[in-house]
């Protein structure tokens, strides 16, 4: 149920966006998330839209998303859901919300692949927009947003190797030890690779700065009602776009055709096969751990391996 004070404001902003009165008539659940709830919404009009909510959310969680999903939109790469309204602060009196168009699924055509490589290639490619060649610290975003219901902090830098370093991995495994994990064996894998990140990440920010997604696991991309590729739940920085098809892989694998269509703008260099999906994947995992739990440790553990072995 989504609650009241939230639909209100829904409401609210939908007249701020149309000029005329509008009315929410029901609220269909939509599964799939593990960090808000979520409904589609139909207005008196028969127009549908989505919603996310939060009870208990930091204030600045869909400020963020609604900023990341307003950033991949402006270079036109990839469709992107357009925002329509945002507030609450996240209370249980209070609920954070997020309002957006509502773009249904539709089914994937046999060129899906190469659209969702060429389209993520543009995104990437877009990273530089905006910055002049005098721009000192081009890794990073001009606010911190969240990485699932984690804050992720994305202070600028100069040096993609201190970005990740400083930005990425250290704030995780911090939080991860301080849960009790990484002691031992365990932990000093990790600490051996953070002591040799400068030599592992040598030129591995060739291709920077890319305009990222930064959480594009396989649920957070699909076809839209046309089979064309849709972006959604971004946690948006400039980095290196490796860092976008790790997580494409670390659960799933890369659709076909993308690949060659995503290389054919962006190649993809011989030291991402052989580590750095690894290196980009530890800081995902690592995540997982701190939000999920201890089933995450070994895989972690793995890929610190085989990021130093692949070196």
């Amino acid at each position: 149920m989504v609650p009241e004070s939230v639909l209100r404001g829904v409401e609210s902003a939908l007249e701020a966006a149309t000029g005329k009165a509008t009315r929410i008539l029901s609220a269909d659940p939509v599964g799939g998330g593990c960090i808000n709830p979520s409904a589609k919404l139909k207005s008196g009009s028969g127009d549908w839209f989505f919603l996310k909510w939060n009870t208990a959310s930091p204030q600045e969680m869909f400020r963020a998303e609604a900023d990341g999903l307003a950033a991949l939109a402006d270079p036109g790469a990839v469709r992107i859901p357009r925002i329509l309204g945002e507030g609450g602060s996240g209370t249980q009196a209070d609920p954070g919300w997020l309002l957006m168009e509502f773009i249904p699924q539709g089914c994937p055509g046999s060129d899906y692949g190469s659209r969702l490589g060429e389209g993520l290639a543009a995104l990437h490619s877009a990273g530089s927009t905006g910055l002049s060649a005098e721009e000192a610290r081009p890794f990073g975003w001009h606010r911190d947003n969240f990485i699932g219901s984690l804050p992720q902090e994305n202070g600028p830098a100069d040096d993609w190797t201190d970005f990740w370093r400083d930005r990425r991995l250290e704030p995780q495994l911090r939080m991860a030890r301080d849960q009790g994990y990484f002691s031992g064996e365990q932990g000093r894998i990790l600490d051996d690779l953070l002591s040799d990140l400068e030599t592992i990440m040598a030129d591995a920010g060739y291709e920077g700065p890319a305009l990222l997604h930064g959480d594009l696991w396989s649920g957070n991309f699909y076809p839209g009602p046309n089979g064309e590729p849709v972006l959604i739940d971004p946690a948006v920085y400039r980095g290196v776009g490796e860092v976008d098809l790790a997580m494409m892989e670390l659960f799933g694998s890369l659709p076909r055709g993308f690949e060659e269509a995503y290389g054919n703008t962006r190649p993809i260099r011989p030291e991402y096969d052989a580590f750095r999906r690894a290196l980009y994947q530890l800081y995902y995992l690592l995540v997982h751990v701190n939000l999920f739990g201890g089933g995450y440790v070994s895989g972690s553990v793995a890929a610190a391996r085989r990021a130093l072995a692949g070196n």
